[in-house]
């Protein structure tokens, strides 16, 4: 009766560890990652990449189900991309890859590998001047809050780069991704057009 005792004891135990790990695997990301691996043991997802970001190749380790918003904010270091929904709805972490807006909070890191990603960091010149756009925003008072901004910023850029002349209904539609909470958005509007030199 004693031996048999001791390996109960023991397989409860090992029955305790097991739980302990798969919740603390789960709640990390880390069994989904482990799980992946053990279904392809042949190497998976790379996990350190190199990303172009602001015009500078950055080294990065990233897990496969990563989002570009992550990745940017809490491994580059570069919080201006705001998180606020992190579902693709109100367009506060939007970046430009390849010059189109896209939301960062619904891009994985891995699909931008190959392609160029510009924060709203990488706006401002070597010299610190302003782009248009973020100059123009602040002679129109744009911002009320400021959390939605740089979000705003990089739509309207995206939007000059592809039409440089844009009709207010243009920018409207353009910038109808970017949701600002305060309601300020003649003023952003404001700010497009002057970017643009149809407001002076």
């Amino acid at each position: 009766m004693g031996p048999n005792k001791v390996n109960i004891t023991l397989t409860r135990r090992r029955f305790i560890k097991s739980v302990i790990f798969s919740a603390a695997a789960a709640s990390s990301g880390a069994g989904w990652y482990m799980a992946s691996a053990a279904s392809n043991p042949a190497g998976g997802v790379e996990r350190l990449v190199s990303i172009n970001v602001n015009g500078r190749v950055r080294r990065v380790d990233v897990l496969p189900q990563e989002t570009l918003a992550h990745t940017l904010r809490y491994k580059l270091g570069l919080t201006g991309t705001k998180v606020a929904c992190n579902r693709g709805e109100c367009g506060a972490c939007t970046v430009l890859i390849d010059d189109v807006n896209y939301y960062s909070c619904s891009t994985l890191t891995h699909n931008v590998k190959d392609r160029a990603v510009l924060t709203v960091e990488g706006l401002r010149a070597e010299d610190g001047t302003l782009h248009a756009v973020q100059a123009a925003f602040i002679q129109e008072l744009s911002p009320a809050c400021g959390f939605c901004t740089s979000g705003q910023v990089m739509s309207a850029v995206a939007l000059l780069k592809a039409n440089p002349k844009p009709t207010r209904q243009q920018a409207r539609e353009a910038m109808s991704g970017n949701l600002c909470r305060c309601g300020a958005y003649d003023h952003y509007l404001n700010g497009v057009m002057r970017a643009s030199g149809q407001l002076s």
